[in-house]
């Protein structure tokens, strides 16, 4: 049987890293049914819209996809189209693994972690109110009343930050189920509890009692500030990590860099109506086109998602070949400083699955 997944080639060095990625996929001998789609800057001046309704509809129709990185403006233009297809699609659980591979360049060794990130609740649900404007400043002037002891200027922009019983324990329960299927021992909820006592304290409080109904697990928490520090000098000490969404976004970038940066890290988000997979880092729109993109991330997530299809012995092979071409050093991107190209680096895999 073949597996349909939606295809998204992205934007920017997106086209070459997901075309690499597609290629060592098929190379592994399972049959997937390819349903190409697009989003980005490059549809948009065709469709009028960086996600078209036929790319969500084939995602929802499939319930899985992999995507290329998609280009984000900076302060102006559309909102972000991973943000949008989250929401959308209900991808509530980010997973983004951080691990050290032989001959990637970094200061750390022996590094295997695993964050869990609440994906559609906190400071990235988008709720904000425009400094200025009339429902603003209703606004503020409610918060000066309840809040007396709190200064506030007039010129305010103001963001809220929900975080509910239902995501929580969800999000909670997915980084114990996580563990449990992985053979992991340790799970380590992240927040701020100590100063967001109703919103932080809310996650923390159900992350507490979803940990003693799964009592096979170690549970402990952390206050994130601490928990950055304790990161980078004793990151051996932990395992997963299940994190808000804010929090989640900022110290699985961190630990990407103990590992050797973003052009090694994966990522999946996983929901109730599909899951997608997808690289961490950016377009780099510079270098399209140049053969010089590293597809390392983009097939690593191909990795999580043929683990999610159940296809464990195709993941074990293609991370093994990856790590082999890897450590050795003769048929790497730049970047990872060898002298091969995007399409050389995805040969050179491909020659090692047999």
């Amino acid at each position: 049987m073949a597996y349909r997944v939606t295809f998204i080639p992205g934007d920017g060095t997106g086209p070459e890293i997901a075309e690499a990625t597609k290629r060592v996929l098929d190379a592994t001998g399972v049959d997937f049914d390819w349903d190409v789609q697009h989003a980005g800057v490059d549809i948009m001046k065709e469709a009028g819209t960086p996600l078209p309704d036929a790319t969500i509809q084939s995602i929802l129709t499939n319930k899985i996809g992999i995507k290329g990185p998609i280009t984000t403006p900076v302060g102006t233009g559309f909102r972000s189209v991973n943000v949008a297809l989250r929401k959308i699609c209900n991808l509530y659980a980010c997973l983004r693994p951080c691990k050290t591979y032989e001959g990637v360049r970094t200061k750390y060794s022996d590094i295997d972690l695993v964050f869990v990130r609440e994906n559609t609740e906190d400071l990235y649900a988008g709720i904000e109110y425009e400094h200025g404007k009339p429902e603003t400043a209703r606004l503020l002037e409610f918060l000066k009343e309840t809040n007396p002891d709190a200064h506030f200027g007039d010129e305010t922009g103001i963001s809220i930050k929900p975080i509910s019983v239902e995501g929580s324990k969800r999000i909670v329960q997915y980084a114990f189920d996580y563990a449990r299927e992985n053979g992991r021992k340790k799970v380590t909820a992240v927040h701020k509890a100590n100063i967001m006592k109703h919103t932080d304290g809310l996650f923390l409080a159900v992350a507490t009692e979803v940990a003693k109904a799964n009592p096979d697990i170690e549970f402990e928490e952390r206050i994130v500030d601490n928990m950055c520090m304790q990161l980078v000098q004793k990151p051996e000490l932990y395992d997963v990590m299940v994190l808000p969404n804010l929090y989640g976004d900022i110290i699985s970038d961190l630990c990407a860099g103990l590992v050797g940066g973003l052009g090694v890290a994966p990522g999946a988000n996983i929901g109730t109506e599909a899951s997608v997979f997808e690289p961490v880092h950016g377009s780099a729109p510079k270098y399209a086109g140049m053969n010089k993109a590293n597809p390392t991330a983009m097939i690593l997530s191909g990795v999580l998602m043929l683990r999610h299809l159940g296809e464990q012995d195709a993941a074990v092979r293609v991370e093994t070949a990856l790590r082999d071409v890897i450590a050795e050093g003769k048929a790497t991107t730049y970047d990872l400083g060898g002298p091969a190209g995007t399409s050389q680096f995805a040969d050179a895999i491909i020659a090692r699955l047999g």
